[in-house]
């Protein structure tokens, strides 16, 4: 659709259509295409691929329209339906502000030959005119009017630092996604059950997950049947669309040697068969946010962090679809996050909190009929004041349509033995098989799934991806059986599995991003099943950023996403805004003790990745200072030092691509002496001490690390921690 600018109004227009969009209110208005030709010296801007909606900053500021600039076809769905996500978007002040270059694809058939849109200048005389009121104003300017001259700069410079989150939100997360004539908000049984087939597709939308709902209301609230083309449901998530093939003899050598691999395949007439997996997340509008300013329940029941996964299998003319939920504990709890791991809180008593539980699962009930609570949180520790919480009001509310499974995921998977969550999945088998699936064909539904699995740890990130996975993956096998895709005693090939992995791994990065600002820390696990050093290292990366996001980012991305909710924004952004200063030194402060986070967190994600045999003693952020390898002035963390009984580990990570790039075990006893004395420089008096370590490598001496602690500030010159 084209975009047009005119004097005092956006024109939108696809074919017969047009949407007026005022400068002056921010109104939205439907009119025939013909209208143009009544707009005061229309300009053609480009193209756009559809309207998400409008947002208003703060009340003293004009509306912004909000368009679909770019999007990106991921896939086709049963049936031929097109999923697209949004890559980029153009946001349009409705004032009488001029746009900034808003980049748009050219309409050939008003920029034939043209490589920018023109800009709409003023006449000679409105020049003058404004020339001439801008003298008058600032010859007028008195000191009282310097005050309000200066609110109306600081309303502007926060109007500009909301807009750099919400350009963030849209176009660094892969968050946002549409389909013009598949309903994304509703699982294949939901929209099986729907019989008003004749409504306009966001008119049979699932509220929970319609995004954009709030954005669009103007047009929501017109009578008129025109406006069924303007709207598109958004939602925020995640999809993958792949089509795998079952073939067996894709193994690698290695895999092909082992006992356990398939040699033949036992496919009729070496036929492979194909099929289709989408991966569709669905996340809440309400109680939507940031991880440490949204946690648990509300007062409505809604809970933070909700997300519903739909796992979709198409074979031939078969759809067979599985869904789970995720979601905060729905208890009154906290944590204040202004330090790393903050210890979590409740925030009101037992009997305050029964109302608001039995509301939130009234809710799950009325949707999915059970519920089989999967709770990950440790049982013991700073965690467990919430599993107790989650147990008692579970008994208070003694539902019999509610399972409550408790499994301690980090005593279960000790020594990063991830592949211990099928014990879970052992023991829940025979749940997981009376859910069943939802199962349609071209004739109708075959079956439906009775209940689903409700899977929460303390953010319901990266444990709860890990078991969702791995409930999906069981669920899987058993439909890709009964459809003949897959041979009764055989386990999912090893390349199906692979790709297979990938898109949940995605599906856990995607919905970290959203909640937490970076991706999910046991990626690598559900990527490849197999939880490697690199994989914990960069954990404790991510980890460290979630607090420098929780810090410095969050309450401003919180701000964005209720006001795209329409929920009116309770903390004082000007408060922080104000104090810009202080809050730079804050993050100054904030990367000087960053290295001393990356150390502890090191100590406590150790624990997951030493076999048993060995003894966890310590780990330390450190920087080489070899000057044959790196300069050794520069003060940035690139080894971590790991220590265990009968080993240490040195990591190397690169802080700008935010992994590890290699890292060595080294035994105990290859290790000769260990040195302290100046670090080597190539020039000027050494300014540190540091530490060479020295170690054979095959039985051969000669070999060493050249490290040195990080220091705290500049005053301490020399002294680490």
């Amino acid at each position: 659709m084209e975009l047009f600018q005119a004097k005092d109004h956006y024109i939108l227009q696809s074919g017969e259509r047009a949407l007026w969009c005022s400068r002056r209110d921010g109104g939205l208005q439907l009119r025939a295409a013909t209208d143009l030709l009544l707009a005061w010296n229309p300009i053609c801007l480009g193209l756009v691929e559809g309207v998400i909606g409008k947002v208003q900053l703060h009340t003293d500021l004009p509306w912004w329209l909000l368009l679909i600039r770019q999007k990106a076809l991921i896939g086709r769905l049963p049936g031929d339906h097109e999923v697209c996500k949004i890559t980029k978007i153009a946001v349009i002040p409705l004032s009488e502000t001029e746009p900034q270059d808003l980049e748009l694809e050219l309409c050939k058939k008003h920029h034939f030959g043209i490589n920018k849109p023109e800009k709409i200048t003023q006449s000679p005389d409105d020049s003058k005119f404004l020339l001439k009121t801008l003298t008058q104003i600032k010859s007028n300017v008195s000191a009282p009017n310097k005050k309000k001259i200066k609110e109306s700069k600081e309303k502007e410079k926060l109007e500009k630092r909301l807009l750099e989150e919400l350009f963030k939100m849209f176009m660094d997360s892969d968050s946002f996604y549409y389909s013009l004539t598949y309903d994304l908000t509703n699982s294949v049984q939901r929209q099986s059950a729907c019989e008003k087939t004749n409504l306009p597709l966001w008119r049979k939308v699932d509220d929970r997950f319609f995004w954009n709902k709030h954005m669009i209301e103007d047009l929501i609230s017109t009578d008129n049947a025109e406006v069924d083309f303007w709207i598109i449901p958004i939602i925020q998530g995640f999809v993958q669309i792949e089509e795998l093939v079952v073939n067996y003899s894709e193994s690698s050598d290695d895999e092909k040697s082992s006992p356990e691999t398939p040699q033949e395949s036992t496919c009729v007439d070496d036929i492979h068969p194909t099929f289709l997996v989408a991966l569709i997340s669905r996340r809440s509008r309400h109680r939507a946010g940031m991880r440490y300013k949204r946690r648990g329940v509300d007062k409505n029941g809604n809970v933070a962090n909700y997300v519903e996964t739909e796992q979709l299998i198409h074979v031939h003319n078969h759809t067979l679809s599985f869904i789970q939920t995720r979601g905060s504990v729905p208890v009154f709890w906290s944590q204040v996050g202004y330090r790393y791991n903050p210890r979590p809180r409740l925030d009101k008593s037992e009997n305050e909190t029964v109302s608001c539980f039995r509301a939130h699962f009234e809710e799950q009930l009325k949707n999915y009929k059970k519920q089989v609570i999967i709770n990950l949180v440790d049982q013991t520790g700073r965690e467990k004041i919430i599993g107790d919480a989650y147990l008692k009001q579970v008994l208070l509310y003694n539902n019999p349509n509610l399972t409550y499974v408790s499994f301690d995921f980090h005593e279960h998977c000790r020594g990063m033995k991830f592949e211990n969550v099928q014990t879970l999945t052992d023991a829940i088998h025979d749940i997981i098989l009376d859910m069943k699936w939802c199962w349609v064909d071209q004739a109708g539904v075959i079956c439906k799934q009775e209940g689903i699995f409700r899977v929460n740890c303390m953010d319901c990130l990266d444990r709860t991806n890990v078991v969702q996975a791995a409930i999906a993956r069981v669920v899987m096998e058993q439909q890709l059986k009964k459809l003949g895709v897959m041979p009764p005693e055989q386990p999912l090939p090893v390349k199906c599995n692979r790709i297979y992995q990938i898109i949940w791994a995605n599906n856990g990065d995607a919905i970290s991003r959203q909640y937490a600002g970076t991706a999910a820390l046991k990626g690598d696990f559900t990527r490849t099943g197999e939880r490697k050093l690199a994989g914990v290292m960069k954990d404790g990366v991510n980890s460290a950023n979630r607090y420098y996001l929780n810090r410095f980012r969050d309450a401003y991305r919180q701000a964005v996403i209720d006001l795209m909710q329409g929920i009116p924004v309770t903390e004082d952004l000007y408060s922080i805004f104000t104090k810009e200063k202080e809050h730079e030194a804050l993050h100054k402060e904030n990367m000087r003790s960053h290295q001393e986070l990356i150390s502890q967190l090191l100590q406590s994600y150790m624990k997951l990745l030493l076999p048993d045999d060995e003894k966890f003693h310590g780990g330390w952020a450190l920087i080489d200072c070899d000057p044959s390898l790196i300069d050794a002035t520069h003060k940035d963390v690139d080894v971590l030092l790991l220590l265990s009984n009968s080993a240490y580990y040195v990591a190397y990570y690169d802080d700008e691509i935010d992994k590890v790039n290699q890292y060595q075990r080294l035994s105990l006893d290859a290790l000769e002496k260990i040195e302290i004395g100046p670090e080597p420089t190539l020039f000027g008096k050494p300014k540190f001490s540091c530490m060479r370590l020295h170690y054979k490598y095959k039985e051969t001496s000669g070999y060493f690390h050249t490290l040195r602690a990080v220091v705290r500030n500049p005053e301490e010159d020399g002294k680490g921690f």
